[in-house]
């Protein structure tokens, strides 16, 4: 990633590319772990399940369970879920080094000008990057957490203004997203922080330490919180290596999947008066910026009792999703767990399915899809993706889908029970877009009743349907990575005449007495074969 900064920047926390960097690339852990955050086990692109009869995914709510060593039952259903899990399509609404001006001002300012049709298209909720200053000031993309009770209003850090705007402008985008019905969920990072405002030399354990870690905010002058920062709220520091003068909170776990050091100066999580403050915080923000949700970043890096206790605290009815990037299926459901249900997972296991998928670009056996990842296990917990703004980059997770994407979100818009996510550089990629207006219609007009897998799922063609329910029709899904196929099989809708409603086919078939069909899905694309009559748009074609 090609970044410039100015020479005020020189003794941030970390190397200059760490001032910006998000928690996916991360510096060692003391032991154990990965030093890039890396997945302890991603799937392989290798041997998929063999076949066998329909899996349903039920899209209820998550069993009760004890989470590991916390006591504590967990939810039957986190807030926030219902409504925005049935219809809702949340929208990542920034990438790495989005522009710091655009046509229509600053990047608060384009995604407000946005709004409008993000909400027509069946977009209802955006999530927004840290709107907090940075350490580099107006170039931070806000993981490099400074102050962050500066959303764009204090003159700090060589700017008034974060990178995306000023606090006025992103109350604004607020008040638009809210007039259209969009929620508005932040981006939250307490783990570190970096650009202290001042060295401190210090001895402890028989070691002497220099180290910038001394936060003071003289441009805010005790607005909003006097609390300020200082080395015994750390742990330690990496600044050109790490430099630590308290144990951390917790030891490496997860199999070397989770650890603490991870980048900056890394708070002490243990300590009550830093609880305090962050809990104060997340109170704060949400009532400033009238937040409906919460993205919770770098959660496995930090002290499970703590982010139990700030959910509890702040979240109240309102949508919490975590990134925990755990490759491994078995360790997520067990962090979800350790959580006690409070939150909602992005699902890390089925995004590098799709990455194995896009990497055999044809050759990969697509019953690897057959009950894939956290969608599958918890479909009530899960919020797949395809990309963000890791997965894209240089890092320790680049793992892009770059081939067969039109697929990847076929599968993720219309799986029942779960509440997918949009990446903003996708959405507005002028090849996908038009594919994606027409997932985001069908989920929203068709995606109604239960899902079950297709033991007619083969290593070309997976098959997916939705039964449909009182209001939606439901479907039946084919995703296919070779050539033109056709599949004979057994829908939901016996003696129904079906019609393709993803623009890629004018047939019209009837299905037989018992639902049996044979449906057609073009070379690398995806054919949703759905009732005849069941929208507006099937009456005006007939």
């Amino acid at each position: 990633m090609k970044r410039s900064f100015p020479s005020w920047v020189l003794h941030l926390s970390t190397p200059l590319a760490l001032a910006v960097a998000s928690s996916g690339c991360g510096a060692a852990p003391a032991s154990g772990g990965r030093a890039d955050d890396s997945p302890g086990e991603a799937p392989s692109s290798g041997e998929a399940p063999a076949p066998s009869d329909e899996v349903p995914a039920v899209p209820g709510g998550p069993a009760r369970s004890s989470p590991d060593g916390g006591g504590e039952e967990a939810s039957p259903e986190p807030p926030g879920a219902p409504s925005e899990r049935e219809d809702g399509v949340m929208l990542q609404g920034f990438f790495w080094d989005v522009p710091q001006r655009t046509a229509e001002g600053t990047w608060w300012q384009h995604l407000s000008a946005q709004v409008p049709a993000l909400a027509a298209a069946g977009v209802t909720a955006l999530w927004i990057p840290p709107p907090y200053k940075g350490g580099a000031g107006g170039y931070d993309v806000g993981y490099g957490v400074y102050d962050r009770y500066d959303l764009g209003e204090f003159a700090q850090k060589g700017s008034v203004a974060t990178r995306y705007g000023t606090l006025a402008q992103l109350q604004e985008l607020v008040r638009v997203a809210h007039g259209r019905g969009v929620r508005v969920y932040a981006d939250i990072v307490m783990n570190h922080m970096m650009g202290a405002d001042e060295r401190e030399s210090f001895s402890a354990g028989g070691r002497s330490f220099s180290v910038f870690s001394r936060f003071v905010y003289r441009g805010r002058g005790g607005r909003y919180s006097s609390f300020t920062f200082d080395r015994q709220h750390f742990n330690g520091c990496d600044q050109g290596g790490w430099q630590q003068w308290s144990p951390w909170d917790f030891q490496p776990g997860y199999g070397g999947d989770a650890w603490d050091n991870l980048l900056g100066c890394e708070l002490r999580l243990r300590d009550p008066a830093v609880r305090r403050e962050l809990v104060a915080w997340g109170q704060w923000i949400t009532r400033t910026l009238e937040l409906d949700g919460y993205r919770i970043d770098a959660v496995k890096h930090m002290e499970t009792s703590f982010v139990r206790e700030w959910l509890d605290a702040v979240r109240g009815p309102r949508f919490a999703v975590s990134e925990a990037w755990f490759g491994s299926l078995a360790n997520l459901e067990a962090y979800a767990r350790e959580l006690g249900d409070r939150t909602h997972f992005f699902d890390v296991p089925l995004h590098y399915t799709f990455h194995a998928m896009s990497n055999g670009n044809g050759a990969w056996d697509m019953r690897g899809l057959r009950a894939a990842g956290f969608s599958q296990a918890r479909p009530a917990l899960s919020v797949p993706f395809v990309d963000n703004h890791d997965t894209v980059v240089d890092g320790g997770l680049r793992s892009p889908v770059t081939n067969l994407k039109s697929l990847a979100y076929a599968y993720i818009l219309t799986r029942a029970g779960v509440y997918p996510a949009l990446f903003y550089p996708d959405y507005f990629d002028r090849a996908l877009r038009p594919d994606l207006d027409r997932l985001l219609r069908i989920r929203r007009e068709r995606a109604g009743g239960a899902g079950a897998e297709h033991r007619e799922s083969d290593a070309d063609v997976y098959v997916y349907s939705r039964a449909g329910d009182g209001r939606r029709s439901g479907f039946v899904l084919l995703l296919n990575d070779g050539g033109p196929a056709v599949r004979r099989v057994r829908t939901p809708f016996p003696g129904r005449a079906l019609v393709e409603v993803g623009g890629h086919d004018q047939a019209r078939i009837t299905t037989d007495a018992e639902g049996f069909a044979s449906l057609p899905v073009g070379a690398r694309t995806w054919a949703v074969w759905a009732p005849e009559g069941g929208s507006a748009g099937d009456r005006r074609r007939r």
